[in-house]
């Protein structure tokens, strides 16, 4: 198990205080020591759990600070963190490099079919889509769902959805005005080509024989094809200005999927969540999950990670929630592999130990961990001149499904108060 790669104990005036912050490999967050800005707020995205090569780095890296600035710049305009976070994912999907929107992986019937999912923590609404089609960006349909919701009941009283899937998610979509888009525009060559090499291994496992070592072949060969190198979900968490928080995550599925899966990026609890702060949870709280979808919702990772980070130290509690809740979950305890991942933020108002005149400030601390061989991030916030992104990967030896890495680091926001 990857311990951090700094820790310190240094104690920050913040109410609740803090027991220790710490960072990960990145230099810690931080605004300049300059006249204090506007504080605009900040992002983490992530491009799945699952397994980045080398030689696909860089475009990861890319659409991870795409992602990133596309949300500080509706930030810096004045957005709320709701907005903002879909405008991340928007970025996400339409990368040709990751599992969601445009390039998402095919089912069965070689049909893309999405699920995406958005939260606001300061109404704490929900909007979400599962196995739809025919979106270009599935989040834009969960997010017009969670903004329809907070205008009321509909005529007669009925009361407005927030959880659509299919060929009605789709029709409700194009009659909110999302366009349609065809779905083999959505398909890039390297998602046909993946395709087409998975039926013809699962025509090839089909044909062998049956018999106890060619059952245990095929099975092997399935949790090959479904293993961590296809459990890319993308997604994001954002906190504005106000100290509201948002978060956001969207996919294609898994590879060779039933017609009709619907993963953990559209169930409530399971693929985010977010939170204000208020009497009761004193920290907002703000998460995004990754990997396979059936463990994340067995386990609602989203929801239990969240109410984890109401602990002083914010580490070890994302450490004891994924080793308890996820990995040894009593939930989980007939899979030999437990894949996923989340990347996590909270943020309390700042209490100066000398309070400077007309000067505000919000402490963000924000994480990751994942039980994949890796997981790529990008951060920023809207003091920053660019977004920071880290393919975060295991420790040499350790077992994807049994080992986690966990990293992160803090951010405090400053600004002039008139």
């Amino acid at each position: 198990m990857e311990n951090p790669m700094n820790c310190a104990d240094e104690q920050q005036p913040c109410c609740p205080p803090l027991a220790s912050l710490w960072s990960g490999q990145q230099d810690t967050v931080s605004s300049k020591k300059e006249k204090p800005t506007a504080l605009g707020g900040f992002v983490l995205v992530h491009a799945g759990a699952g397994y980045h090569s080398e030689s696909k780095a860089k475009e990861y890296k890319h659409v991870c600070k795409r992602a990133c600035q596309r949300a500080v710049d509706r930030l810096k305009a004045g957005a709320l963190a709701v907005e903002a976070v879909a405008a991340a994912l928007v970025e996400l999907e339409d990368s040709p490099f990751t599992n969601a929107g445009m390039g998402s992986n095919l089912n069965l019937s070689g049909e893309i079919e999405c699920d995406a999912s958005i939260m606001d923590g300061k109404s704490l609404h929900f909007g979400a889509v599962g196995s739809i089609s025919g979106i270009k960006n599935p989040v834009l349909v969960a997010n017009r769902l969670l903004s329809e919701a907070q205008k009321g009941k509909l005529s007669a009283g009925r009361i407005p959805p927030c959880f659509l899937v299919g060929r009605g998610a789709h029709d409700w979509a194009v009659t909110h005005g999302i366009p349609p888009c065809l779905s083999e525009k959505m398909a890039t060559k390297f998602s046909l080509s993946a395709y087409k090499r998975n039926k013809r291994k699962m025509e090839l496992a089909e044909k062998m024989e049956t018999g106890p070592n060619q059952t245990k072949k095929r099975r092997q060969s399935n949790e090959n094809e479904n293993g961590s190198g296809c459990l890319d979900t993308v997604g994001a968490i954002v906190v504005d200005q106000e100290g509201n928080v948002a978060a956001a995550v969207s996919s294609g599925g898994l590879a060779m999927k039933h017609p009709g899966r619907v993963g953990q990026a559209a169930h409530y609890g399971c693929g985010c969540w977010a939170e204000n702060a208020c009497k009761v949870t004193p920290y907002a709280t703000a998460v995004s999950t990754s990997g396979c979808g059936e463990h994340l919702i067995r386990t609602m990772l989203a929801r239990e990670v969240s109410a984890a980070m109401q602990s002083e130290d914010a580490h070890t509690a994302l450490l004891e929630a994924m080793q308890n809740k996820f990995i040894s979950s009593p939930f989980l305890a007939s899979e030999d592999r437990v894949l996923g991942g989340v990347i996590v933020l909270r943020c309390c108002r700042c209490v100066e130990a000398q309070p400077s005149q007309g000067i505000q400030a919000i402490l963000v601390e924000f994480l990751w961990s994942h039980t994949t061989e890796s997981m790529c991030v990008g951060y920023m916030s809207a003091q920053d001149s660019k977004a920071k992104t880290h393919i975060s990967r295991l420790p040499p030896g350790a077992v994807p499904g049994q080992s986690l890495a966990i990293e992160g680091g803090v951010c405090r926001l400053t600004n002039t108060v008139e």
